[in-house]
């Protein structure tokens, strides 16, 4: 590769990202893998350009680039390639371990089926299988080849090993679409909080350039099928993206189809040609549907969707007061940025235990410096709030005397997440009735695809929340998204009001409001449902009505 005078951010942290997926499928120490990931995150979100920090020697003022990374940046901006990522590449294999991911095996058996039987992509993998042929590879015996022969015949409706969260399969279909000139589909489209179906549609005459320019994409490893206006590639990771070439006057179609889901688009086949969404709905002589609320079947007029440009304020953000990044005036700053009126700063308090928490002193010593950002940023407005920690027994891990002085209280669970569900219930219970109270954080304390959610009874935290005039949160974090959007219609239609808050721990987490907004407008939320679009007299009000 040649030498980069102009290597934008996008690009660097594409390397990065690559070279820590390399070195997960080469099986080196993870930890060195999620530092590469997580310095291309940093990196993407970064608005002044990294190769210009690069060659000045100041790169390492970007907390989380360490000495070995800051090399590696150097050899990118100097060279234009990182000779270790190359070497990976010839090594690891990345088209056979991604067809290997989505087949459900590993790294090492994937390049070892290759090799042996000499086969480089999912049809001539399918050959040899249907010829007989995976039984010459070391370590498969009858129950193995079975299970492979029925992932090969999976091409009709392809799913990825795993379902993948929310802002990793919305970035990754952006990767696809973007070159292409296509939109997003699927899952990600209808921001399901773990997506399993991927789709790409892009609008053309002729499909053969498209899919050429498809197949060559660094995001797709391996082709699994192509057809005469689609194809199924792979990405490294395993995860199986549909494209779809439609006609232009088909467009809208086409769009609409990938979108689904399955359920909601059988139910009112056949469906008329159309160049876009809204005239197909117009043929159909249906009110137009967003994305986010096709899932079940549903023809009558859908409500007006919460939109982010609804959104005032930010309800739930951390600073280096406890275990965030950055100063209270700094997250300030990115807020004002965002178009926000407000910021609530919400540090956690003793109990979380993980993490430095604030005590009261701790509070009324912050309180001096949200006074300084609240007098140099006016007409903007730092809140005084606090992520407080529910005890095992319902108290609240800090005295009244300190909570009455806040604008805003977060109640958590943090700990005791294994309690009984009579247990859980009324602790939390509890919580709600004191008078200090505003909002529940992140209430059933799930985390995607690694943490199921606490036992709780959903109907009786609604009912009190209701009761006491709390609001329940919907917190943005890509692993979190809690409540889920089945819970956040439960109780908008019970008339209890949410906050849509990032939980940000950096300015880049103040991003994370694009997922706090998407889960409730699949809970078919408005923005008369959401606390934090209102202005901040209202805000305060609801400190305690």
């Amino acid at each position: 590769m040649a030498l980069q005078e102009h290597l934008e951010n996008k690009a660097i942290a594409a390397r990065l990202e690559s070279f820590a997926t390399l070195l997960e499928l080469a099986g080196a120490n993870p930890y060195s893998a999620r530092a590469y990931r997580r310095a291309a995150e940093l990196i993407r979100a970064t608005e002044l350009p990294v190769a210009d920090l690069i060659r000045a020697g100041r790169v390492r003022e970007l907390r989380g680039i360490g000495r070995g990374i800051e090399g590696r940046l150097k050899e990118l901006v100097e060279t234009g390639e990182i000779a270790e990522l190359e070497e990976l590449e010839r090594e690891v294999q990345p088209d056979l371990v991604g067809l290997g991911r989505y087949l459900g095996i590993g790294a090492r058996q994937a390049v070892l089926i290759a090799r042996t039987l000499s086969v480089r992509t999912a049809a001539e993998l399918r050959q040899a299988a249907v010829a007989g042929r995976l039984r010459e590879v070391p370590g498969i015996g009858p129950q193995k080849e079975a299970k492979l022969l029925a992932a090969l015949e999976r091409v009709d409706e392809p799913r990825p090993p795993r379902g993948l969260l929310i802002h990793r399969a919305r970035r990754l279909l952006e990767e696809i679409a973007a070159p292409l000139g296509g939109v997003a589909a699927g899952d990600p489209r209808r921001a399901r909080d773990s997506s399993e179906r991927f789709a790409v549609v892009v609008a053309a005459d002729s499909a053969a350039p498209v899919l050429k320019a498809f197949e060559s994409l660094p995001a797709i490893v391996s082709v699994l099928e192509r057809g005469e206006r689609r194809a199924y590639g792979v990405t490294v990771e395993g995860v199986p993206v549909e494209l779809v070439v439609a006609e232009p006057q088909r467009f809208g179609t086409e769009l609409f189809r990938a979108t689904g889901s399955l359920e909601y688009v059988a139910d009112l086949e056949p469906l008329p040609d159309a160049p876009d969404e809204a005239t197909l709905y117009k043929k159909l002589k249906l009110p137009f549907v967003p994305p986010e609320l096709r899932e079940a079947p549903f023809r009558g007029t859908p409500p007006k969707l919460l939109e982010l440009t609804d959104i005032r304020g930010d309800l739930h953000s951390h600073t280096t007061w406890s275990d965030g990044s950055e100063s209270v005036e700094t997250m300030a700053l990115a807020a004002i940025e965002r178009g926000y009126e407000y910021l609530a700063i919400c540090d956690h308090t003793p109990a979380v235990g993980a993490v430095r928490g604030l005590t009261a002193d701790d509070l009324r010593r912050q309180a001096f410096e949200i006074a300084d950002a609240n007098e140099a940023l006016a007409p903007f407005r730092v809140l005084r709030g606090t992520e407080c920690d529910i005890l095992p027994d319902g108290q609240l891990d800090l005295p009244d005397s300190i909570l009455a002085e806040l604008d805003w209280v977060q109640a958590s669970v943090h700990g005791g997440q294994r309690l009984p569900k009579a247990q859980q219930t009324e602790r939390v219970v509890r919580a709600l009735r004191s008078p200090h109270v505003s909002c529940l954080s992140h209430p059933k304390g799930r985390y995607i695809n690694r943490r199921p959610e606490n036992e709780l009874d959903i109907d009786r935290l609604i009912e009190v929340a209701l009761e006491e005039g709390v609001a329940l949160e919907v917190n943005g974090l890509p692993d979190r998204l809690d409540l889920k959007d089945i819970y956040a219609r439960q109780a908008i239609d019970a008339g209890v009001k949410l906050v849509c808050s990032t939980d940000a721990h950096s300015i880049r987490g103040l991003g994370n409001g694009e997922f706090a907004f998407a889960t409730p407008r699949r809970g078919w939320a408005t923005a008369q449902d959401v606390v934090n679009t209102r202005p901040l007299a209202e805000v305060l009000a609801w400190r305690r009505r």
